[in-house]
């Protein structure tokens, strides 16, 4: 993976080489945050994936699906070319994107402090979109590991680099806005399945035919869009000198919502040795996994409790006709549509809101909230408040996706920004862990009540109860979290080191501060509108399925 990584660098290592994008006096700092956001839109479609499942399952037969023999293994359903596959094995391309963007976010998150976010960025591109290309082959030769190979673990290397590109450049860009401008970027991972979904949905209904399902010309396509995209979005990216801060601003004094803000700065080896990362590991693991498992389950959970409820009859699911499974199935998907809301909603508000009142009490909020919360919903099940019910869920997404966001910044308050990207990148081992996690804990748990006899309205129970469980133990992490001992910092001499190694580049102190060239205000608002009007058109196109739950 190295070799690859060197070759996508290779010869115009000097044009992406992290010393060739340091800033210049005047530099605008807003226009890096919509060069993540370009990036994270197009890898965020790993979240609206489940939009193809339905047509790949019918892939060979087009208007139904053609059953494997009962008599074909696993091993022989991969590679036959003849039978459509069942949607459980194209699902495991979610749990493939997922242990990758971890991995790789682990592993290289000290190479992109090196190399730095364009070349991080680029090779993003080139794996994220090359690994569409290789599904689209898939899918034209119908072999699924092509798949799997392709976006699974291709694409999620690609995922994970992408992922963690931004995040130590804007935490140095924005000291006096950490959290916002982390979930700036953050956000557009949770939204790039609402950019991502629909257009995949309009191209595949474009391409359909009585001889294809259009999935493998969506994929050529969507890849070359990405690809534009998330170069536009490398390219752009620019660091600051080190030392560099706003004209004007001071670091603030020491008081409660800061007292976490560490001044000194830990190497990514010494870091992850720490029991503040472990501790924080935790805090991420536990919140995703909870928010997880509420993804996983919110559709079927809102039908199979409310049932004949949501069409104004008192019907249990079992009783409920075909017509009337396929209203509420409508209902769902609009609800669904608004959780995306508020996911990426979440992530900005929250991490804005964490400037304010710190790190470590955003996530006792999330806790503490939390835990009422999913201990609450089944009460508005058996009360049988829709309204009460839909509210909860929601800003019980917000809270997992405001995780995701805060956690970076977070991790700059104790570790300092010097390394931070490397750091976060081992933290979201804690991700691809609770991807497991909360969704085998959530489906299990309810299989075990169907079978034993729970009504299928009751069988969310107990699962949402060991939800709020964790977040009790979470609660007690986050609590344990103490500021980094001095004995972990770098030397200056160590420090210097590393920044060479990095090639940051150190400026006379006349140069450290500067306000933004007017001159570049057109271009921030071209930056803006770039990365804004597709967003803006997900969420029109989400709110639109959405009214259906408040018809």
């Amino acid at each position: 993976m190295s070799d690859a990584l060197a070759v996508a660098g290779g010869a115009k290592s000097a044009f992406l080489s992290k010393e060739r994008i340091i800033a210049a006096p005047g530099f605008n700092r807003w226009l890096v945050p919509p060069a993540a956001l370009a990036i994270h839109l197009c890898i965020g479609m790993a979240y609206g994936f489940s939009v193809f499942w339905l047509p790949l399952s019918k892939a060979i037969g087009i208007s139904a699906p053609v059953a494997c023999g009962a008599d074909l293994g696993f091993l022989q359903q991969v590679f036959a070319a003849d039978c459509d596959w069942p949607i459980s094995m194209l699902g495991w391309l979610y749990t493939l994107f997922f242990v990758f963007l971890g991995c790789s976010a682990a592993i290289f998150g000290g190479w992109l402090e090196h190399a730095g976010p364009r070349k991080a960025g680029v090779v993003s591109a080139v794996f994220w979109c090359g690994g569409l290309l290789i599904s689209a082959l898939g899918v034209y030769t119908h072999q699924i590991w092509l798949m799997w190979l392709g976006s699974g673990v291709i694409g999620g290397i690609g995922l994970g680099l992408g992922y963690i590109s931004p995040v130590s450049t804007l935490v140095k860009w924005f000291p006096d806005k950490r959290g916002m401008a982390t979930g700036m970027a953050i956000m557009g991972f949770g939204g790039g399945a609402m950019v991502g979904a629909p257009l995949a949905a309009q191209l595949m209904s474009h391409f359909a035919s009585a001889e294809s399902v259009g999935v493998w010309q969506t994929f050529v396509v969507m890849a070359v869009i990405y690809f534009i995209f998330m170069m536009g979005g490398a390219l752009a990216y620019r660091v600051p000198p080190t030392g560099w801060k706003p004209e004007g601003w001071t670091p603030p004094v020491k008081k409660v919502n800061n007292e976490m803000i560490t001044k000194g700065h830990v190497h990514v080896s010494k870091a992850w040795k720490t029991p503040q990362f472990w501790l924080v590991w935790a805090v991420l693991c536990l919140n995703v996994s909870a928010g997880i498992g509420i993804i996983g389950m919110a559709s079927p959970l809102l039908q199979e409790v409310f049932a004949g409820r949501l069409i104004g009859t008192h019907q249990s699911f079992g009783e409920l006709s075909p017509e009337q499974l396929a209203q509420i199935a409508i209902i769902a998907a609009g609800f669904t549509g608004l959780l995306s809301l508020f996911n990426i909603g979440g992530r900005f508000f929250w991490s804005s809101f964490s400037d304010l009142i710190g790190r470590k009490t955003t996530y006792f909020v999330f806790f503490a909230l939390g835990f009422v919360l999913y201990a609450m919903v089944p009460w508005t099940g058996h009360l049988g408040s829709v309204a009460l019910f839909v509210f909860s869920i929601c800003l019980i997404l917000s809270m997992y996706g405001g995780g995701f966001a805060t956690v970076p910044a977070y991790l700059a308050d104790l570790f300092g920004t010097q390394m931070v990207g490397a750091i976060h990148g081992r933290l979201l081992t804690a991700w691809a862990f609770a991807g497991i996690l909360g969704p085998v804990l959530v489906n299990y748990i309810r299989e075990y009540q169907l079978s034993v006899g729970v009504a299928k309205a009751d069988a969310y129970d107990i699962t949402l109860y060991i939800l709020a469980g964790m977040l009790v133990v979470g609660f007690i992490c986050n609590a344990l979290v103490k500021p980094v001992n001095a004995k972990h910092f770098m030397t200056e001499a160590e420090l210097a080191a590393e920044r060479a190694i990095g090639h940051d580049t150190v400026l006379s102190a006349a140069d450290l501060e500067w306000t933004a060239d007017p001159k570049s205000k057109p271009l921030v608002v071209v930056a803006w509108l770039a990365v804004g009007i597709p967003l803006a058109w997900g969420i029109w196109v989400t709110l639109l399925k959405t009214v259906v739950l408040f018809s």
